[in-house]
């Protein structure tokens, strides 16, 4: 099932790798550049000074070395490494967050009253819930009238989308569905971590362009002020050459900056293409991003941005953002054209005026979910099963059915950092026990902020009631608030939350869930959490862990006797770990299974296909998927970095055994 989302994550990689390679490629030749020049520069000067006969420059000569010539390179390397750290730091700190605030982006809340708006995050929430991901923050760029958006971040966990008012206004709901969906296929496909790369790497560059400005600057206006007749020969040559250096850094500058964008463009054209054909399968609607292309082709101002900073990111968009280009070949999209065809090869090639105008979107657009999802039907349970990783538009119509069925006031309470608390806690609460809950009611009372507290009293009774398949798509929609929340906001409400969840001193598995979800996505915002590296390239030193998240899986939903039938049946699909041992509950337990998460998150991505598709067969081995095993397997695969869609109702999947 993971076999598609992780071979594009495995491309996306490849492709970074790439990337540096050729980065480092431009860097060392432009540095050479400017060393073959200094180079030139001081043998020329040293053989004129020497031929001139004048004491002041043979004296200057004789001290002016070749060595020197290593200094103007040294001075430029040092420049675009520490520009490119600078800026990876300032992106690192803020993630997505920060480009787009940088394109005058502003972020959209949901108790906006403005339909436009309203319709966009309702949009946003369905596709991420469709997604199996947190639902991204949304960042408006109120002063772009063109049709654009990107997104931006290093992973679906701290992703941003950016769009523009043209974007949210001009386009019809289903055309605005095609660009969303486009843009969340460069977040699960591992676009954004490139993108967010490139811009780093850029900056380092570009400041050698500025450094040859600077120099160019102050030696010309400063050496024109001089009276040439108090001024020395030698001195007048030494300022002659700093101009020359300058202007000869500003041309090196820009060349470097065309073949950078070349790579950009080599490496974004290609995942364009990916990104369309992954949005028409989410959408299963060709017409709604072929449209928005369209209408992009038909408006004055098409899809080029105005803000100061949209070159930087110009790789970003999902068309092309800037004007010009060097014979197209540094073009970071490809031709629009091209793309349209590739989507509706019956386009007849014209851009009627009918496009420019959207013919609008409907009340129940902008209030409420896609369309009517009462008739939608699912997919035999083989098609569901092989989907996993890959959203279709069946499961973007089953999560707009699952957030329709949460009471409006729920919602809106998980949508604000006060309500996404309140909503926690009313998930941690036991439904069970009532001596247990009056314990978590207390702890609450004691340790929650009092509106938090009290606003869970009255939430409690609503959220009671929800079906247990809201559980997730609840929390993915709470955590954007729950990430605003001040430092000493997170650290009483990660307290509170420890607190209730082992008020019964043991953890159940949709509190271990529900934990481990919280701490992939929430931590990292108010702590600084490293990623893990790969440190495994094979999966044969991984016996214990894989016996333990087998045993797990296995256990979930399954009786004691078939729970080992289940697990030998995962086990032949790793025909490697010959020693696998099937454990008792108490040995794979949820603490076992963290730490084996933990240790298995180090194996390279190539593995962890296969690892997946072993817990698929643990968990299909009944020919049923019980909501129990899809929390957990959420829980797996967040710590996988594996986002699934939701659970589809009515799977028998006895026909795929």
């Amino acid at each position: 099932m993971a076999t598609d989302f992780y071979s594009r994550q495995d491309t996306a990689r490849t492709s970074t790798t790439w990337l540096v390679v050729m980065f480092l490629l431009a860097v060392v030749g432009m540095v050479g550049s400017i060393f073959a020049i200094s180079y030139v520069g001081v043998e020329i000067y040293n053989a004129q000074a020497k031929d001139s006969g004048h004491i002041v420059n043979r004296a200057i000569a004789s001290d002016l070395s070749s060595d020197l010539a290593y200094l103007p390179a040294v001075i430029s390397l040092l420049l675009i490494i520490f520009g490119t750290l600078y800026k990876v730091s300032v992106l690192r700190r803020g993630g997505g967050t920060t480009v787009a605030e940088g394109l005058g982006g502003k972020r959209l809340f949901p108790d906006t009253q403005d339909p436009t708006q309203r319709q966009l995050l309702n949009i946003v929430e369905e596709m991420a819930i469709a997604s199996g991901i947190p639902v991204p923050p949304v960042f408006f760029l109120e002063n772009e009238d063109s049709i654009n958006a990107f997104a931006a971040g290093y992973s679906p966990s701290d992703a941003v989308l950016g769009v523009t008012r043209g974007c949210a206004e001009k386009l019809t709901r289903d055309e605005l569905q095609g660009v969303i969906a486009h843009e969340f296929s460069h977040v699960l496909n591992g676009d954004m971590r490139i993108s967010i790369r490139l811009i780093g790497i850029l900056h380092g560059i570009l400041l050698i362009g500025l450094l040859g400005q600077i120099i160019f600057r102050i030696c010309a206006y400063g050496g024109s002020r001089r009276n040439s007749k108090s001024e020395s020969n030698g001195i007048n040559g030494i300022v002659f050459a700093c101009i020359v250096a300058g202007l000869a850094l500003i041309v090196i500058g820009f060349i470097g900056t065309i073949f950078g964008n070349l790579i950009k463009a080599a490496i974004s054209r290609q995942r364009e293409f990916l990104a369309d054909a992954s949005a028409v399968q989410f959408t299963r609607n060709p017409q709604g991003i072929a449209g928005a292309l369209k209408r992009i082709g038909a408006v004055v101002r098409g899809s080029h941005l105005q803000a100061p900073g949209a070159a930087e990111a110009s790789h970003m968009y999902f068309s092309k953002g800037l004007k010009g280009g060097l014979f197209n070949l540094s073009s970071t999209h490809p031709p629009l054209e091209t793309r349209i065809r590739a989507i509706d090869p019956q386009w007849d090639g014209t851009f009627s005026e009918t496009d420019t105008v959207a013919s609008g979107f409907s009340a129940d657009g902008a209030q409420g979910f896609a369309g009517d999802t009462s008739t939608t039907s699912p997919p035999a349970a083989i098609e569901v099963v092989d989907q996993v990783e890959v959203p279709t538009a069946v499961h973007q119509a089953y999560a707009a059915s699952l957030m329709s069925e949460i009471p409006k006031h729920v919602l809106s309470a998980a949508r604000e950092p006060y309500g996404a608390r309140a909503v926690t806690y009313c998930l941690l609460l036991d439904r069970e026990d009532e001596i247990v809950r009056q314990h978590q009611l207390q702890i609450l009372t004691d340790q929650a902020e009092a509106d938090v507290a009290r606003l869970t009293q009255k939430l409690i009774p609503y959220v009671d009631q929800l079906d247990v398949r809201t559980r997730l798509p609840l929390i993915d929609v709470a955590l954007p608030a729950l990430r605003s929340m001040s430092p000493s906001q997170y650290q009483t409400f990660n307290d509170c939350f420890e607190k209730l969840a082992q008020a019964d001193n043991q953890l159940n598995l949709f509190e271990w869930m529900l934990s481990e979800v919280l701490l992939t996505h929430l931590r990292p915002q108010f702590e600084t959490i490293r990623p893990p590296r790969i440190r495994y390239y094979k999966l044969k030193r991984m016996t214990d862990p894989c016996s333990i998240l087998l045993s797990t899986v296995a256990h979930v939903g399954q009786s004691a006797a078939k729970a080992a039938d289940a697990f030998a049946v995962a086990a032949k699909t790793l025909p490697e770990l010959k020693q696998l041992r099937f454990q008792s509950r108490d040995e794979s337990g949820l603490t076992p299974l963290r730490q084996a998460l933990k240790t298995l998150a180090t194996v390279h991505p190539k593995q962890l296909t296969r690892l997946m598709d072993a817990c698929e067969a643990a968990i299909c081995f009944d020919g049923h998927i019980k909501p129990q095993e899809v929390e957990l397997l959420r829980g797996i695969s967040d710590l996988l970095h594996c986002p699934i869609p939701p659970l589809l109702p009515g799977e028998d999947i006895s026909e795929r055994l």
